[in-house]
């Protein structure tokens, strides 16, 4: 029987989860997630593909370029060059697991564009459905390999850690009773944080657990303040919000409003401008009174549903034909550039912890994600982590501490309403106050306020326009820089802001 203080703990089993439980063999890993190694995470949502550089006017230092220019000059020039490197060969590794990828008649990989992509470099399977895909073809090999072992009735609540190093979980079981569970390390993959916005494509659930375990126990975390919102989810009252993927504009979709105005074409790009300028775009007709729709229908006409068949089938359960109807659509949070800071291992500034996917900092999307470099990411990171950890010799074990306390959780929804109405789109002064102000007195106890407040925070301390972030009251871009910060730190610093409120109020 394998000793438990020698097996590694991943939180999470999307595709950075299961990858990187699949590359660590033969050591023993434990996943811990409430549905175990399953297609039931943010990754099937996942209608983009895994941007590589395989076309032959293509090539990893264009695909570089392209990435740095959408990261708006906070992109860590070591990551970009690594990982848009390492595209072709994790392409390779997936068609050698049995992942079908799309090819065109002559037989080769169908190469799609997408927004900001100065090059047709975009691998899909199954058309549009290329996140569950490639899960459901890492689930397979997981659920056979004898090193990966299973927990999907415990929910991760804390960090083990001790003189800054990680040593296991804390968990709670389906009765709410705490589990200790020990290991040589601890991998993240918890996935980001649109949960906390009223209107996000992820999954409700996907509102920071990761990064709130981690700034408990003390890690740095980076650039918390990025967050792209997609800027065409299909408006309906679906929680989360159904998407329209960014291959549609690529396809030749148009943007226009209920007048049939093509709001975009005076703007360089038009629609396939960087997500954040769409969005913006998008967010201020809506703004304006107008509604917004993407228009199919010159591009693709009948053909839609054989080119997007996932989009067509959900514009089809809310009603919408797109062959016929133009489709309406509205920005929506979609993806967390920010995260808990890592270098290019994956380690994070605690010993034994590692991680992965979007909840990690790794510096590939700096300001702004490039369409397609997130699953890239996720798998590039998750042989770079297990390699590390098979270098590294186990540590002594630890006895556990005593059981975090925790109290009663915000309401999620205050929470989602404060982030969706001055942390959303386009920010300013004000607003990211009254919502710290609101957040601050339940960060102690409540993981998703803390986020939230973490990220708030963030927000309002950037007095500049960047990438995914844009303030209304600071629209000029100032000098790069990151921001990090540790628990403590920004303890201090929100008592700073309560301070100066309370002299401003006298």
């Amino acid at each position: 029987m394998a000793d438990p203080n020698d097996r590694i703990l991943i939180v999470g089993a999307g595709i950075a989860g299961a990858a990187t439980a699949l590359a660590l063999a033969p050591l023993p890993v434990l996943v811990v997630a409430p549905t175990g190694v399953s297609a039931d995470a943010a990754t099937t949502l996942a209608q983009g593909g895994i941007a590589a550089a395989l076309g032959p006017d293509d090539d990893p230092t264009l695909h570089a370029a392209d990435t740095h220019a959408a990261g708006a000059g906070l992109c860590e020039a070591e990551a970009v060059a690594r990982v848009t490197a390492e595209g072709p060969a994790i392409i390779a590794r997936l068609a050698a697991l049995g992942i079908r990828f799309d090819t065109d008649e002559s037989g080769a990989l169908a190469l799609g564009l997408e927004a900001a992509h100065g090059r047709s470099r975009i691998v899909h399977a199954n058309e549009d459905a290329t996140g569950r895909a490639v899960l459901e073809g890492l689930i397979a090999k997981a659920r056979i390999a004898p090193h990966i072992s299973r927990r999907a009735d415990l929910v991760a609540v804390r960090l083990e850690a001790e003189d800054g190093r990680v040593h296991g979980l804390w968990c709670r079981d389906h009765g709410g009773r705490l589990v200790h569970l020990s290991g040589r390390a601890v991998v993240l993959a918890t996935g980001g944080i649109g949960g906390l916005y009223a209107s996000t494509t992820n999954p409700r659930s996907a509102v920071g657990s990761g990064l709130a375990m981690a700034a408990r126990a003390g890690a740095v975390l980076r650039d918390l303040e990025f967050v792209q919102f997609h800027p065409t989810a299909i408006a309906t009252a679906s929680d989360p919000m159904p998407l329209a993927t960014e291959a549609l504009r690529g396809a030749g979709a148009i943007l226009v409003d209920e007048t049939g105005a093509r709001f975009m074409a005076d703007v360089p790009g038009r629609e396939l401008a960087p997500r954040d300028v769409v969005a913006r775009a998008i967010h201020d007709r809506i703004r304006g009174g107008h509604r917004v729709f993407l228009d199919a229908r010159p591009a693709l006409g009948a053909h839609f549903a054989r080119h997007f068949p996932s989009v067509a089938q959900l514009c089809r359960t809310n009603g919408i034909d797109p062959e016929r109807d133009a489709i309406p659509v509205r920005p929506a949070a979609h993806y967390h550039m920010g995260g808990i800071k890592v270098d290019g291992t994956g380690r994070t500034s605690l010993a034994g912890l590692y991680a992965c996917g979007e909840v990690a900092s790794t510096g590939l999307h700096g300001a702004n994600r490039l369409a397609s470099n997130s699953l890239l990411e996720a798998l590039a990171y998750a042989q770079w982590i297990a390699a590390d950890i098979a270098h590294r010799q186990a540590h002594a074990p630890v006895a556990a501490s005593a059981a975090p306390a925790d109290g009663p959780p915000a309401g999620i929804e205050a929470v989602r309403a404060l982030m969706e109405s001055h942390v959303g789109v386009v920010r300013e002064g004000d607003g990211l106050r009254r919502a710290l102000r609101l957040l601050a007195p339940r960060m102690a106890q409540d993981d998703a306020a803390l986020v939230a407040g973490l990220v708030t925070l963030g927000a309002l301390e950037r007095t500049e326009s960047r990438g995914g972030h844009f303030r209304a009251d600071h629209p000029a871009t100032g000098a790069p820089r990151h921001s990090e910060i540790t628990l403590p730190a920004a303890a201090a610093r929100l008592a700073a802001h309560a301070e100066h409120a309370l002299r401003e109020a006298v």
